[in-house]
């Protein structure tokens, strides 16, 4: 009887393992839902109509994109001309508020891709400048996410800054 006990223990283990595993894996897909690389939203970013703006920090907030998608990182901004513009910067899940070090009342300087959501017009973030620290969230190339990125590729793009 204690043998079958002892062979009981490390598979017991491992099954756990997987079950916590995988419901942490479950936990991390709803936390990014419709952030994917093939997502609706993600294919409204056009690699080739990127601009660069210069602009003040108004508000920083969370936002849901579309509807069903995960809370996003957002932002109001306003150029020198008066414009203001939201946002989209990341999901939550990738990075918060506190994480970006931008506040209300920030100089930046804003590399994105301006679309249109819900009839209106919104920035979907690749960079943004303030002083001598860069955010980055999309390559600037082909406006591929870093969250979507593998640890490897992202390690590789974040010590490039």
């Amino acid at each position: 009887m204690k043998k079958f006990q002892k062979n009981c223990l490390p598979a017991s283990i491992l099954i756990l393992s997987l079950f916590f595993s995988s419901l942490i894996c479950t936990a991390q897909e709803n936390n990014m839902a419709g952030w994917g690389i093939d997502d609706p939203y993600n294919r409204l970013y056009d690699a080739q109509e990127v601009d660069t703006i210069k602009a003040v920090v108004r508000d920083i907030k969370e936002i849901t994109p579309l509807p069903g998608m995960a809370p996003g990182l957002g932002m109001e901004i306003e150029e020198k001309s008066g414009d203001r513009y939201l946002v989209h910067l990341c999901p939550l899940a990738y990075k918060n508020a506190a994480s970006i070090g931008l506040k209300k009342g920030d100089k930046i300087n804003l590399r994105g891709c301006l679309v249109e959501i819900d009839g209106k017009e919104v920035i979907m973030a690749a960079k943004i400048k303030k002083d001598e620290k860069s955010i980055k969230v999309r390559l600037t190339s082909d406006g591929k996410p870093f969250w979507t990125m593998s640890p490897e590729e992202l390690k590789k793009e974040l010590a490039e800054e």
